[in-house]
């Protein structure tokens, strides 16, 4: 029996105007879009209409924001690296959810300049761990991102970004039927 694809719930983290995220995450989805083990849903907080505020009433946008983090399986976060940390709207959407996140795995695509994110992605991994959310160790990581894309929007250096995109997605994979079978037991 074939299992079912894994819900990987691909959270762009930029809310910028004019933000590089955008590039990055055209070329991330085209590497999850050649999977036939994996069916994504893009949470692109720029479109997502979450409060402002921590509201103490759950709105139906609200909900329906919750309703996507709660029926994925696993998670890629596609963060910017700003002044040593993530965004601030990034932090924001995590905390309206809770028990959405518990027990699924999340992996990391970041770039920033040189540091390539790697300082925000650490701060997210200390965030997720409180959530009791699995952060796989292997990220993808553009030091210097604007460089390391073309014109058209294509990374330089394919074979090495396509490749730590697949053991990326590799382990989100191993990570998220695990843990959805273990969930499936618990709510059993």
């Amino acid at each position: 029996m074939t299992e079912p694809a894994l819900r990987l719930g691909v959270v762009i983290g930029s809310t910028r105007e004019g933000r590089f995220a955008d590039v990055v995450a055209r070329w991330f989805l085209g590497q999850v879009r050649r999977r036939d083990d994996v069916e994504v849903d893009v949470i692109d907080l720029a479109a997502v209409d979450l409060p402002t505020v921590h509201p103490r009433e759950r709105t139906a946008p609200l909900l329906a924001y919750l309703d996507r983090i709660a029926r994925a399986d696993a998670f890629v976060v596609i963060t910017p690296e700003y002044n040593h940390g993530y965004p601030g709207p990034l932090k924001h959407a995590i905390d309206l959810a809770y028990e959405e996140w518990r027990a699924k795995p999340a992996g990391f695509v970041s770039y920033g300049g040189l540091g390539g994110g790697l300082r925000a992605v650490e701060q997210l991994r200390q965030v997720f761990a409180e959530l009791h959310v699995v952060t796989v160790r292997d990220t993808v990581s553009f030091h210097l991102a604007h460089q390391q894309f073309d014109e058209r929007g294509e990374p330089r250096d394919a074979a090495a970004v396509n490749a730590a995109a697949a053991v990326l997605l590799d382990q989100l994979v191993w990570w998220g039927r695990a843990l959805r079978a273990a969930r499936a037991l618990e709510a059993a």
